[in-house]
């Protein structure tokens, strides 16, 4: 029979401890995994699937297709002789229309004109409303009003957030002065007939 120190049986003793504590570890690594891999494909709440089964831009509840954007249009200001194509903004006109570009197909808009500081009161001085193309395209006839500063409000179904707003300025060239400074013209005599003894010829 072999005897050992007793240092030696500490020594045994204490190895074993460590490799049954290591194999415990090594076999609850994979099982902890598991836990978390299944947890993170786990069925999401009630609320999550709500949420994402919302739309998330555009007409809502009317988009099954998902082409609709909503905001992703913009509209113009425009001198009455500027062309419909024409994508530029014109903050100064006389004669103007407004003039849309790049909406929701057939989109509906509703839109008002109000009086602007420094020059006006914000009250609206102009309003209306259209259906535009299926290009999401539209405009306006032409209009116009006193010179000032004006803001318009472009509100549309399925806008996100604010409505769409340009400022601009009407200004009109002053009409001629008149040479009569509010005095009517004068008018011309009447014409008086004429009495004589002419001889008749012909």
């Amino acid at each position: 029979m072999i005897t050992f120190p007793r240092r030696v049986d500490r020594a045994l003793i204490v190895t074993a401890a460590v490799a049954a504590t290591a194999l415990s570890v090594t076999f609850a690594a994979p099982a902890a995994s598991a836990l978390t891999g299944a947890s993170a494909h786990a069925k999401p709440s009630k609320a999550a699937d709500a949420q994402s089964a919302a739309p998330s831009h555009g007409k809502p509840g009317n988009d099954p297709g998902g082409t609709g954007n909503g905001d992703n249009g913009d509209v113009k200001i425009h001198n009455s002789g500027t062309a419909v194509t024409d994508q530029r903004n014109e903050p100064h006109v006389c004669v103007f229309y407004l003039d849309a570009f790049g909406f929701d197909s057939g989109q509906s808009v509703s839109w008002q004109i109000r009086s602007w500081p420094p020059t006006g009161s914000r009250s609206v001085v102009a309003s209306g409303s259209l259906i535009l193309d299926t290009g999401g395209n539209g405009h306006t006839g032409d209009m116009s009003l006193q010179n000032g500063h004006y803001k318009l409000f472009w509100n549309f179904a399925g806008e996100n957030g604010f409505a769409k707003q340009k400022v601009f300025w009407v200004k009109c060239p002053a009409s001629p002065p008149s040479r009569h400074k509010g005095k009517k013209p004068p008018t011309a005599p009447a014409p008086k007939p004429v009495s004589s003894n002419l001889p008749v010829t012909g």
